[in-house]
């Protein structure tokens, strides 16, 4: 499969308040060679590499969730890096510390560093969104590594114990399930 120029994607965020900043960020800081892609049969995810000329202070992760799609980890906060959700396409519905928020086409969510959080598309159309990690804690090595526990699923649920332990490896600490009462 191959991907829209980084230009066209980053372009469906002219409407939004930040544009112009956003895409002058990104086309002067992103290497085209650099960027990766991560397919798993639940969604794709794109690593830009802003890493390297941000200082570490920034990472960036365009994600792709289809429709009906969900968040394949459970729950989780992180305590080293906040994360900012900006909508591309469509709306993802994100419950942080229990309460539903849903992100459009955009606007921007920022969750805060120790906040459980969690997403779902519960749309009839895939969703696309733009994840800006400060500092820049993870990157595209978490992603790669998720995606092979999901592929390794082949449709079903991923086991659980490896999300887990990467997850913890990369500084996302796991909400514990819910209880049912």
């Amino acid at each position: 499969m191959r991907l829209p120029d980084l230009r066209i994607a980053v372009s469906s965020m002219a409407t939004g308040p930040f544009a112009a900043q956003a895409q002058k960020f990104f086309n002067s800081s992103i290497r085209q060679d650099l960027q990766k892609a991560l397919a798993s049969s639940r969604g794709q995810i794109r690593a830009l590499d802003v890493q390297s000329d941000a200082g570490g202070s920034v990472a960036a992760v365009e994600v792709t969730v289809p429709a009906a799609g969900r968040l394949e980890g459970p729950a989780h906060s992180h305590d080293h890096y906040e994360e900012t959700i900006y909508g591309l396409e469509g709306v993802l519905t994100w419950t942080v510390d229990g309460k539903a928020i849903d992100v459009g086409p955009g606007e921007a969510l920022c969750i805060p560093r120790g906040a459980v959080h969690r997403f779902d598309n519960n749309g009839d159309r895939d969703v696309k969104a733009l994840y800006v990690i400060t500092p820049a804690a993870i990157g595209p090595q978490f992603f790669r590594e998720s995606a092979e526990v999901i592929n390794a699923a082949a449709g079903g649920p991923p086991d659980r114990a490896k999300m887990l332990e990467i997850m913890r490896r990369h500084g996302l600490t796991p909400a514990p399930p819910p209880t049912h009462a």
